[in-house]
Parts: structure tokens; C-alpha cells; sequence
């Protein structure tokens, strides 16, 4: 087990296979899922939240119904990677309500970020206007996305 990791059981991980795909399930329904009464499995749901593996409970919302479906892949080279630098840009990136996600890569670049707008015309707005606005940026490459293969969820790894 690695620092952080939370030992789990067999109930427990029972529990994280309903709720990812289920969030709004009902205790007792819950309980009878995974082979327990409502009390332990209130405890264990309780216990995981205390530790953090549970970190909350959100809907699941289809981008392409809201009119999200261009996905463009932005590579994004810094001028400099220093803590504070990276800080600044970090605490940026959460400003940009488009970026789905981003990750520091280790690589020839720093930053991979997935951004998702209704069409072409407005990603380039968000990529001349706010991603190329961020602190320390010295370059991007985008990489559009024709069609989504596969995304996943956590639930896709219990």
C-alpha cells in the first residue's frame, strides 16, 4: 500500500462500485446490494467520506446535450516550471470554466489540458483569449478531437 492509500475491503469497495454508478441510491437499498444491514454500511459510507475516498456526490452531465461536443487536447509549454510559476498557472487554469482537465506531464512540454467548447470558432476564443492569457505561457499545440472511443469514470476501475 502506498503513502495515502486507504485500505479497503471487499464492503467497501462493494460500495464504491454502486455509488459511482448510483449516487443517489438509498441507504437501504445500498445495504442490500452489497450483503449488510443499513447501520455498518451508514458507517462504512461515513468512514470512507472521513478518510476521503469519498470526496462528494455530483450529477453526471452529458456535454453533448448541452451543445460541448468539440474536444480539443492543448499542449502547453511554460516559460518557467519554478514552484511559484507553476503555482500561478495552476491556480489560473481553475478560472477557465473550459478546461475539463489538466495535467502536468513530464515531457517536452508541461501542461496537457482538455478543453471542451460548442465549436471551433469558440475554442479559438478560449485558446487566444484565456489559455494563452495564463500565466507563463510561452506555447500550445492543440490536437482536435474527431471522436470519442472512450471516456471513463472512476466507476470503469472498481
Amino acid at each position: 500500500m502506498q503513502k495515502g492509500e486507504v485500505a479497503l475491503d471487499r464492503f467497501d469497495r462493494a460500495i464504491l462500485d454502486v455509488i459511482s454508478a448510483e449516487g443517489r441510491i438509498a441507504v437501504t437499498d445500498l445495504a442490500k446490494r452489497i450483503g449488510l444491514t443499513k447501520t455498518p454500511t451508514q458507517a462504512r459510507l461515513r468512514r470512507l467520506e472521513e478518510r476521503g475516498v469519498i470526496t462528494g456526490y455530483c450529477a453526471q452531465i452529458n456535454p453533448i446535450r448541452l451543445g460541448l461536443d468539440h474536444v480539443a487536447f492543448v499542449e502547453v509549454k511554460l516559460t518557467d516550471t519554478r514552484e511559484a510559476a507553476l503555482r500561478s498557472f495552476n491556480a489560473a487554469v481553475l478560472g477557465v470554466p473550459e478546461i475539463e482537465q489538466a495535467h502536468m506531464i513530464a515531457s517536452h512540454f508541461d501542461y496537457l489540458l482538455k478543453v471542451r467548447t460548442r465549436d471551433m470558432a469558440a475554442y479559438r476564443v478560449v485558446l487566444g483569449e484565456k489559455i494563452s492569457a495564463l500565466p507563463y505561457v510561452s506555447s500550445t499545440s492543440t490536437y482536435v478531437a474527431m471522436e470519442a472511443i472512450r471516456e471513463v469514470s472512476l466507476a470503469d476501475f472498481a
